[in-house]
């Protein structure tokens, strides 16, 4: 399945290169996809979804299947919220909340759950 993500510490970009799979990053939230995709996120500020992926969502929402999320649990209650906040806003599954970039251990899950 597609994956469309979104990185700006590098976590999730680390998570992307691990995966063999087709992808595209969402850079400016003008990126189309026309086909069924998995999105990547990462949570911004405290809890809150990066303003490049809400704009992405706005025109290509139709298409999410399902969010996997990275945050880090020192922020508490909002670690990982942007993927909570997706998944209801658009009604699919928040398959997957990572730490940072994850371990070996989450990796593998996600290769799983991609598949």
């Amino acid at each position: 399945m597609k994956v469309v993500y979104a990185s700006r510490t590098g976590n999730v970009q680390s998570i992307i290169d691990q995966l063999d799979n087709d992808s595209l990053e969402i850079s400016s939230g003008d990126e189309v996809v026309e086909e069924p995709y998995i999105l990547f996120t990462y949570t911004d500020g405290f809890g809150d979804v990066p303003p490049e992926v809400e704009s992405f969502l706005e025109n290509n929402g139709q298409n999410i299947k399902g969010v996997v999320v990275s945050g880090d649990q020192g922020y508490g209650e909002a670690y990982c919220k942007a993927g909570d906040v997706i998944a209801e806003q658009y009604n699919v599954p928040c398959l997957y909340k990572v730490e940072n970039a994850g371990t070996d251990e989450d990796i593998a899950k996600i290769k799983e759950l991609v598949k």
